[in-house]
C-alpha cells in the first residue's frame, strides 16, 4: 500500500481535503475540470475555505490538473463529485457519469474506483460500474473494483472535519472492503466502520441528512403551531431541551447540497421500487415552503405597521444555506429574495462571506458591498455569520427607517429586540 498512487476527481469542499490528507501518505493527483480552479489551488488558495493557506504549502506528493491525461498510470481513484437534483427534484447524476465515463478510460487492471458522492441505495452498482465497465472495456470484479465510502464533509465545520469524523467503508468483494477501509485508516484519526455491502454504505449516507431533515421538519411545525399560540419557539426548545434525550434541532430555511438534496435520492429509489414515502415527502414540502412563510409573515408585520411591499426597501442579512461559510449551493435564503423581488421590493442582500460574481452566475443576483443606516423598510436576518452577531442590536436596528419591520430567523438577536422571528 506504501507506494499507491491516488487520483481524486473532483477538488471541491469534498475532494480538495482528501487530496490534501492523503497526499502526506501516498503520491496523489487532484483532477477537476474547472482550469480556474486548479489555478487557484496552485497558487495555494481554496476558496471554499475549508483549507487555510498554510495547509496547502509543502505537499510535494500532491499535483493537482484539468489534464485528463494526467490520471492515467493510477492504481486507486475516489471520485467526489457533486450530486444534486433537478428542477423536478429528481436526482442528477450526469456529472458522476461523466466522471465515471473519464476514469473509466484510463482504468487497467487491477485498479480500484471508489465513489464518495451521495446517492441513492444501488446506484453504484446500477448506474455507475456499468459506465466503468463499457467505457474502460473491463469486467467488473475481475479486472477492476469498487468502493463506496461516502463524504460526511460540514461545510464551515472547524471541529468536524474529515480526520475527525469516523467514514463508512464498503467494497465489491470482501478483499476490496478490506483495501479500502485500510486506505482510509491511514488518515482518519477516529477510525471506521466497514458496512457489509456498497448498498448498506450508500444507505447509511443518504438517511443521516433525511433524518436531520424530518427533525428539523418537525421543529418547523412546531413553531408555526406556537406561533398561532403565542409562544416563543426558542423559549419552549430551551425548556424542552433540559431533558438530557431531547434532540436540539431549531427551525429555519434547510437547503444545502445535503439535507436538502438527499432525502430525495432515497425517495426517488423509494418510489422507484413502489413504495410510497410519506413522512419524508411531507417533511421536505415542509421545510421547501419555509421560504415563501417566513416571506408572508414579513408582509403581514409590514402591513400592521402601514408599510407597503410595493416598492419596499429590503434588506436580507445573509444568503449562504449555513453560518460561516462561502457555500451557496441550494440555499432557501434565495426563496426569500424571490417572494420579496415578486412583490417588485428593492431587494439588497449582504453577505460578507461569498464570491459575488459566483452568487451573480448562479442566482442572479448583484450582492451589495456596504449597509445603509437609516434606510431599510424591512430588515431580514437570514443566516447568523459572526458578523451579524458582532454587529449587535443596534447597529442592525439603526440599518432600517425610524418605521421598519426587524425579522429573525436564526435567533441572532432577542425576541424582544426583534417584530418576528421563528
Amino acid at each position: 500500500m506504501k507506494n499507491l498512487k491516488i487520483v481524486i476527481v473532483g477538488l471541491g469542499y469534498v475532494g480538495l481535503p482528501l487530496a490534501v490528507e492523503f497526499s502526506k501518505k501516498f503520491q496523489v493527483i487532484g483532477f477537476d475540470i474547472n482550469e480556474t480552479r486548479i489555478s487557484e489551488l496552485e497558487n495555494g488558495k481554496d476558496k471554499t475555505l475549508e483549507l487555510s493557506d498554510s495547509q496547502l504549502k509543502n505537499l510535494p506528493d500532491l499535483n493537482f490538473t484539468s489534464d485528463i491525461n494526467d490520471i492515467q498510470n493510477s492504481d486507486i481513484y475516489i471520485i467526489t463529485v457533486p450530486t444534486p437534483i433537478d428542477e423536478n427534484k429528481k436526482p442528477d447524476l450526469s456529472l458522476l457519469i461523466n466522471a465515471s465515463k473519464a476514469v473509466a478510460e484510463k482504468l487497467k487492471n487491477g485498479n480500484i474506483v471508489i465513489y464518495e458522492s451521495t446517492v441513492y441505495p444501488g446506484a453504484t452498482e446500477e448506474v455507475c460500474i456499468p459506465v466503468l465497465e463499457k467505457h474502460s472495456n473491463l469486467v467488473f470484479n475481475k479486472d477492476f473494483y469498487c468502493g463506496y465510502s461516502p463524504e460526511r464533509i460540514s461545510p464551515g465545520e472547524k471541529k468536524y472535519n474529515l480526520k475527525t469524523i469516523k467514514k463508512v467503508t464498503s467494497g465489491s468483494t470482501p478483499e476490496t472492503a478490506q483495501i479500502v477501509d485500510d486506505l482510509y485508516n491511514t488518515i482518519i484519526d477516529v477510525g471506521t466502520h466497514m458496512a457489509s455491502s456498497i448498498r448498506v454504505a450508500e444507505a447509511a449516507k443518504v438517511i443521516e441528512n433525511t433524518q436531520r431533515d424530518v427533525n428539523i421538519a418537525l421543529i418547523n411545525e412546531l413553531s408555526l403551531i406556537f406561533k398561532k399560540l403565542n409562544i416563543d419557539t426558542e423559549e419552549v426548545l430551551k425548556a424542552a431541551g433540559t431533558k438530557w434525550n431531547f434532540l436540539p434541532f431549531l427551525p429555519g430555511l434547510v437547503g444545502g447540497h445535503c439535507i436538502g438534496v438527499d432525502p430525495y435520492y432515497l425517495t426517488h429509489k423509494a418510489i422507484e421500487v413502489g413504495y410510497k414515502p410519506e413522512m419524508i415527502l411531507a417533511g421536505r414540502k415542509l421545510n421547501d415552503g419555509m421560504g415563501t412563510y417566513v416571506a408572508k409573515e414579513i408582509f403581514l408585520l409590514m402591513t400592521k405597521k402601514r408599510i407597503q411591499v410595493i416598492g419596499a426597501n429590503v434588506l436580507i442579512l445573509g444568503l449562504t444555506f449555513k453560518e460561516n461559510c462561502p457555500d451557496i449551493r441550494n440555499t432557501r435564503v434565495i426563496d426569500l429574495v424571490r417572494e420579496f423581488q415578486s412583490y417588485n421590493a428593492n431587494v439588497d442582500v449582504y453577505d460578507p462571506w461569498v464570491d459575488k460574481l459566483e452568487v451573480k452566475k448562479t442566482y442572479d443576483i448583484k450582492l451589495v458591498d456596504s449597509l445603509k443606516n437609516n434606510f431599510y423598510d424591512a430588515i431580514v436576518i437570514a443566516v447568523s455569520h459572526k458578523q451579524f452577531i458582532e454587529l449587535g442590536y443596534k447597529k442592525i436596528k439603526n440599518l432600517g427607517k425610524k418605521n421598519h419591520v426587524l425579522y429573525d430567523i436564526k435567533y441572532v438577536l432577542k425576541a424582544n429586540e426583534v417584530d418576528g422571528r421563528l
